[in-house]
C-alpha cells in the first residue's frame, strides 16, 4: 500500500516550464523553436514570438532547438513545480549527405486529398451553434516618416515622447510612432442554421488618437466580427476575396511542398509550405500545419504576395493557431494579423496588429433567435473600467516594446496638438464639428451655388446623446442670394425601443429639388455626380420649390426585416413652365401649375444577413460587414385627395431588389432591380423620372447616356448591373500585370411606358403666353439599353469607362457613345 501511494503521488507531481527561446547575437524570438526534455516524449514548440510553456514529469534537462542554431540544454530544478528558464540560441550548421527523392506524386497532394474529405467533421461550420469568450488588441501606428513629415508639430511632438519612453525605432533608423492601441473584452456566439451572430462587448479601452469612446468605429475595431476561418473556399480580407490554402479548388491555385512532421502541443502535425501558381492572384503564401490524425488545420502562418493586385497594401501577415472542441470542429485559439499600408515606397505608411484570444469555448449552447436581434451590443460601463484593468484580466501578456507603446499613448493623447488634430478629423470622418452638446454641420454643405438660386450658404446642427439619448433632432437654414430665397429644413426622431430599433418621426422642409431627382436619392451614391447634379446648371432636372412634411414610424419585426409607415403632405411650385388640366383634359379646360400632395407610404425591407450596429454617441445605427444575400424593398404609396389638401388620389408600387454577388476568382457581381407601377392619373413629375447622367463622371444607379429627364414612366422594369473582374485575366497578361489594372462591365436595360391619360393631362399649349410647354418623352416598346466596359485602378484610383447607347440613337440630343470618370479609393 505505502508503495502505490508513494507511486501515486509521484504520478501526480508535475513540473510547468515555461520561458521564451531568442537568438543570442540580436535577442530576436526565435520562432516555433522545439523544447523537450530528452529520453522523454515531453515537447513543445514556442509561437511566433518565442514563448513556450512545458508540462512535464520531474527532470534533471531541458533542451532548446531550432533550425540553423545550436541547441542549448539547461539543467531543471527537480525541487520548483514552475521554473522560468530562457535560451538564447548561437547560431550553428548541420552538414546533411546528399538524398535523392523521386515520388511517384507530390506527397502534399496526398495529404491535401484528406484534408478535403476531412472538412466537414473538422470545420466549425458543421456545429449548430457555439460561443467564446474574445479577447481583441489592436495596435496602429506610423512608420516610414519622411523628413519634411516628421517635422510637422504633432509628430515631432509624438515622437519625442516615443523617444523619452524608450520606443524602438525602425530597422532604417526612422521613428516609429504609435497612434492608437484598444483592448476589448466579449463573449462571442454563433448559430448556424439560420445564420446568426451575436456579440456583447464587455469592457473596451482605447488609447492614443482613438474614436469617439462609443462611436459604430470604437465598437467594431478589435470585434470579434472579423473571423478569420480558412475552411470556407474564400477568405474575406479588406473587401477583397483571398482563396484558402484548403479550398476546394486547391490544386488549382496553389502549390504545395511537404516540409516537415513536428509536433504542435500533443498534436503530430505534417507541415506544408503554400505558394500561389500566380503571383498575382489574391492568395497566401506561407505555411500550414496538418494533424496527422484529423487532417485538421492546427496552424498557418500566411502573407500576401507583395505582388498581389491589391492598392496601398504593403504587407499582410496571418498566424493563427486552431483548437478542437468536445464536439470535434475546430476553433480559432490565437490569431495574430499584421497590416501594412502605404500608398508608394516612398511616403508614410501605417501597420495595424490585431491580436485575437479565444478561451471558454462551449459547443451545442442555443439561445432562441431572437436573442441574436442585436447583433452586438456594448455594455453601460464598457467605457468606465479601471485603467488598469486589462492589466489584471488580459489572457497573454505584452511584450517590452509593447508596454512601451501604451506609455508612449497614454502620454500622446493629453498634447494639445494632438487634441486639435482630433477635432478635425471627426471634421473630415463625420462632416460635422462638435460645439459643446451638439454638432454643427455637414462643413461641406456651409457653400453652394446653382443658376436658380446662386451663391448658396448655409448652416446646421445636430444634437448629441450628451443632450438626449431617446431624442435626436437635426435643422439647417439656407438662403439663395440670387433667388433671395430662405430654405430650411428640421427633423425630429424619438427612438422608443433600441432593441427593434422602434422610432418615430417628424420632418418639416422648405427647399429647391429637381424633377428629375425625385424618389431617386437611393441612386445617388457617387458624391461627384450628386455634386454635379445638384450645382451649376439645374435647368435641365426642371427645379421646383417643394414644401415638405411628414410623420413616421419604425419597426423591425425581426431581424433584418423593417417596417416604415409615413404619412406625408407635399406642395410642388415648378420654377419652370409647367401646368396640367385640373378637370377635362382639353384644350381651354382650366389648368394648374402648382399642386399638392397627400400621400401614406408603406415601406418593408428584408436584409436577412445585414449587421446593423448601434452607436453610443449618436442616436443611429450603421451597417457593417459584407451582405452574401440580397435585401429587397417593396414600397406603397397610396395618394388621398381632399385630405390636409391633396389634389389627387392614386397609388405607387414599387419594388428594388439589390445584391453584391461574389463569384472568386471570377470577381464580383453588383445588380438593382427596380420596378415599379403607377396605375393612376397624376402629373408627370409624380411619376417616376428616370435618372439620367449628363455629367462627366460614372454613376451605377444611374443610366449614364441618358440625359435628366429624358424618359418618364407610369410603368417599368429596369436592371442595372456592373461586374468587377478584379485581376481576372488582366493578371496573366505579362506587359499588363505588372499595372494592377482590373476590368468592370456594365449595363442597363429599362422597359417602361406611360398611359395615355398621364399624357392627356398636360396641355400643349401655356395658357398664359400661347407658347408651347416642355413636355416629356415616354419609352416606346423598345427598352432602353446601354453597355459598357472599361478599366479601373489606373494610377490606384482612376476609373474610365466606354459606353454604347443601343436604342433609341436617333432621339434628339442623345449621345450613342460616352466616356465617363470616376475616382475611388480601394485595395
Amino acid at each position: 500500500m505505502l508503495l502505490l501511494v508513494g507511486a501515486g503521488h509521484s504520478y501526480a507531481q508535475q513540473l510547468l516550464i515555461r520561458g521564451r527561446v531568442t537568438e543570442a547575437a540580436t535577442q530576436k524570438p526565435v520562432p516555433f523553436a522545439s523544447i523537450f526534455v530528452p529520453g522523454t516524449t515531453a515537447g513543445a514548440t514556442a509561437d511566433a514570438e518565442g514563448r513556450y510553456q512545458l508540462n512535464t514529469a520531474p527532470a534533471d534537462t531541458v533542451v532548446a532547438s531550432a533550425m540553423g542554431f545550436t541547441p542549448i540544454k539547461k539543467a531543471l530544478n527537480r525541487q520548483a513545480t514552475t521554473q522560468t528558464i530562457d535560451f538564447a540560441l548561437g547560431t550553428g550548421a548541420v552538414s546533411l549527405n546528399e538524398v535523392v527523392v523521386r515520388p511517384t506524386e507530390n506527397p502534399a497532394y496526398a495529404i491535401m486529398r484528406r484534408v478535403q474529405q476531412h472538412k466537414p467533421q473538422n470545420d466549425k461550420q458543421r456545429l449548430d451553434a457555439f460561443e467564446f469568450d474574445s479577447y481583441n488588441r489592436t495596435e496602429i501606428s506610423i512608420n516610414n516618416l519622411p523628413d519634411q513629415v516628421a517635422r510637422r508639430k504633432v509628430l515631432r511632438q509624438m515622437t519625442a515622447v516615443a523617444d523619452s519612453i524608450g520606443l524602438e525605432r525602425g530597422a532604417d533608423g526612422k521613428p516609429v510612432v504609435p497612434v492608437f492601441a484598444s483592448e476589448m473584452l466579449s463573449r462571442y456566439y454563433a448559430h448556424q442554421r439560420p445564420i446568426r451572430r451575436r456579440e456583447e462587448i464587455k469592457r473596451n479601452q482605447m488609447r492614443g488618437i482613438a474614436p469617439r469612446e462609443g462611436s459604430v468605429v470604437s465598437q467594431i475595431m478589435g470585434s470579434s466580427f472579423q473571423d478569420w476561418d480558412f475552411y470556407p473556399n474564400w477568405q474575406q480580407l479588406l473587401g477583397k476575396d483571398f482563396i484558402s490554402p484548403i479550398a476546394d479548388g486547391w490544386k488549382f491555385t496553389y502549390e504545395y511542398e511537404l516540409q516537415d512532421s513536428v509536433y504542435i502541443g500533443d498534436d503530430f502535425c505534417y507541415q506544408l509550405a503554400v505558394t500561389p501558381r500566380r503571383s498575382q492572384d489574391l492568395a497566401f503564401t506561407g505555411t500550414i500545419w496538418i494533424t496527422t490524425k484529423s487532417y485538421a488545420l492546427r496552424r498557418v502562418d500566411l502573407r500576401v504576395s507583395s505582388d498581389a493586385n491589391l492598392n496601398f497594401v504593403d504587407q499582410v501577415k496571418v498566424w493563427q493557431e486552431l483548437t478542437p472542441t468536445a464536439a470535434g470542429p475546430w476553433l480559432p485559439l490565437r490569431t495574430r494579423v499584421v497590416i501594412g499600408i502605404r500608398p508608394t515606397s516612398k511616403s508614410t505608411g501605417f501597420m495595424a496588429r490585431f491580436t485575437t484570444v479565444n478561451s471558454n469555448f462551449e459547443p451545442g449552447k442555443y439561445h432562441p433567435l431572437e436573442f441574436y436581434d442585436v447583433p452586438m451590443e456594448t455594455a453601460a460601463d464598457a467605457f468606465k473600467g479601471e485603467a488598469d484593468y486589462f492589466d489584471k484580466n488580459r489572457p497573454d501578456s505584452l511584450s517590452v516594446q509593447e508596454q512601451k507603446t501604451m506609455m508612449v499613448l497614454d502620454s500622446v493623447r493629453k498634447l494639445p496638438s494632438v487634441r486639435s488634430f482630433l477635432e478635425v478629423a471627426t471634421v473630415v470622418v463625420s462632416g460635422y464639428y462638435r460645439v459643446g452638446k451638439i454638432d454643427v454641420g455637414p462643413v461641406p454643405a456651409a457653400i453652394g451655388y446653382n443658376n436658380i438660386e446662386g451663391l448658396r450658404p448655409r448652416i446646421g446642427f445636430r444634437t448629441t446623446p450628451d443632450i438626449s439619448r431617446t431624442w435626436a433632432a437635426r435643422t439647417y437654414l439656407a438662403y439663395g442670394l440670387r433667388d433671395a430665397r430662405l430654405k430650411y429644413g428640421l427633423r425630429v426622431n424619438r427612438i422608443l425601443d433600441r432593441r427593434t430599433w422602434t422610432t418615430i418621426g417628424f420632418e418639416h422642409r422648405h427647399d429647391i429639388d429637381q424633377v428629375a431627382l425625385l424618389d431617386n436619392d437611393y441612386a445617388l451614391e457617387n458624391p461627384l455626380f450628386e455634386a454635379s447634379a445638384r450645382l451649376g446648371n439645374i435647368t435641365n432636372g426642371r427645379p421646383l420649390l417643394r414644401d415638405l412634411s411628414s410623420m413616421s414610424f419604425q419597426t423591425d419585426l425581426f431581424r433584418g426585416f423593417t417596417q416604415k409607415v409615413t404619412l406625408r403632405r407635399q406642395q410642388f411650385r415648378p420654377l419652370y413652365r409647367f401646368a396640367y388640366y385640373t378637370d377635362e383634359p382639353e384644350p381651354g379646360a382650366p389648368t394648374e401649375d402648382n399642386f399638392n400632395a397627400s400621400e401614406v407610404v408603406v415601406e418593408s425591407r428584408y436584409a436577412p444577413d445585414e449587421v446593423l450596429v448601434q452607436s453610443q454617441t449618436q442616436n443611429y445605427r450603421s451597417p457593417i460587414g459584407l451582405k452574401k444575400l440580397p435585401v429587397f424593398t417593396v414600397r406603397y404609396t397610396l395618394g388621398l385627395k381632399n385630405f390636409l389638401g391633396g389634389d389627387f388620389s392614386y397609388h405607387k408600387i414599387n419594388l428594388i431588389v439589390a445584391q453584391s454577388v461574389r463569384l472568386g476568382q471570377l470577381g464580383r457581381t453588383e445588380y438593382t432591380l427596380d420596378a415599379g407601377y403607377v396605375p393612376s392619373t397624376i402629373p408627370y413629375p409624380m411619376l417616376k423620372a428616370h435618372l439620367g447622367n449628363q455629367s462627366p463622371f460614372y454613376n451605377a444607379g444611374a443610366y449614364n447616356l441618358m440625359r435628366y429627364f429624358e424618359f418618364v414612366s407610369d410603368r417599368y422594369v429596369g436592371l442595372r448591373f456592373d461586374h468587377y473582374f478584379e485581376g481576372f485575366l488582366l493578371n496573366s497578361i505579362p506587359a499588363i500585370k505588372k499595372l494592377n489594372w482590373r476590368l468592370v462591365a456594365t449595363g442597363n436595360v429599362l422597359y417602361g411606358s406611360v398611359d395615355q391619360a398621364n399624357n392627356e393631362i398636360i396641355p400643349e399649349i401655356d395658357p398664359n403666353n400661347g407658347q408651347p410647354l416642355p413636355r416629356f418623352q415616354p419609352l416606346g416598346r423598345l427598352p432602353y439599353a446601354e453597355v459598357g466596359y472599361g478599366v479601373e485602378n489606373i494610377f490606384r484610383v482612376v476609373r474610365v469607362d466606354f459606353i454604347h447607347r443601343l436604342t433609341y440613337r436617333d432621339s434628339p440630343g442623345a449621345r450613342n457613345f460616352g466616356v465617363k470618370f470616376s475616382f475611388q479609393f480601394k485595395l
